[in-house]
């Protein structure tokens, strides 16, 4: 029980990633905010944490607004009467070289996946300061770290989520707050597996996808867990503004 006593609010909770993290942290004794703007998936994200025995409550927020991040923040703290720990891990991908990805697309990108963690973060720091801490990780992706075929938007958008982990943690570190970032490389989500599903010749897509890592296979949702759950736990307390790269080898 890791987190016992803690609470967590995780953005994009409702499948991949932010799901398995969130029945993780329920698992080690954390009270969840599910957070995702699909209310099917993230309230059966509650269900399955609850069925297990777990605490958790879901909240629609697009994490792209203002307004839905300071909401989402409120709920939190009205129902459980504070807030440990934050994961802003929604985001989206989008494919296209630079040339041939439009404003509107770059716009797009860039608002759900890094100004989604700079209000994640900018909503986060007073509460957690308020109460004399916390923990705050963002998801960042290895394409924000080195080059990425096609991913011109997401890969810029990830590297600034990198950068901001990095100054955030340096501008709180004195008033305990620690804030970390995670790189996945290819980690089998349900937009993963639509990808390959839709592709002319699935079994070659995925065999593709798996030769990218070197360590052989494509990451689970449950190795970035793994990896979250140590940066909000009490293991992690000398760690603060590092990029903890979760990729089978990828980025070597």
């Amino acid at each position: 029980m890791r987190l016992e006593g803690k609470v967590a609010l995780i953005t994009g909770a409702g499948a991949g990633i932010g799901r398995a993290t969130a029945e993780r942290f329920a698992r080690e004794g954390a009270r969840v905010v599910v957070v995702d703007r699909d209310e099917h998936t993230g309230k059966e994200t509650v269900e399955r944490i609850m069925q297990a025995g777990g605490v958790a409550i879901f909240v629609h927020a697009d994490v792209s607004q203002p307004d839905a991040v300071r909401a989402m923040f409120r709920v939190a703290v009205e129902r459980f009467g504070r807030l440990d720990i934050v994961f802003n891990n929604a985001g989206t991908v989008a494919q296209g070289r630079v040339e041939d990805t439009s404003e509107e697309e770059w716009e797009y990108q860039v608002a759900t996946t890094l100004t989604s963690v700079f209000l994640g973060c900018k909503y986060a720091v007073p509460i957690l300061r308020e109460q004399g801490g916390g923990v705050i990780i963002n998801m960042a992706s290895v394409a924000g770290i080195m080059g990425v075929v096609n991913r011109a938007a997401y890969s810029a958008a990830k590297g600034g989520v990198v950068a901001l982990t990095r100054a955030v943690a340096l501008d709180h570190a004195r008033e305990g707050i620690r804030v970390n970032c995670i790189s996945p490389a290819t980690i089998e989500t349900p937009s993963l597996l639509e990808r390959i599903q839709s592709a002319p010749d699935p079994v070659a897509a995925r065999r593709a996808f798996e030769a990218r890592q070197p360590i052989g296979r494509i990451g689970q949702p449950e190795d970035v867990a793994a990896a979250a759950l140590y940066l909000a736990s009490d293991e992690a307390a000398f760690v603060t503004g590092t990029n903890l790269i979760v990729d089978g080898g990828m980025s070597v």
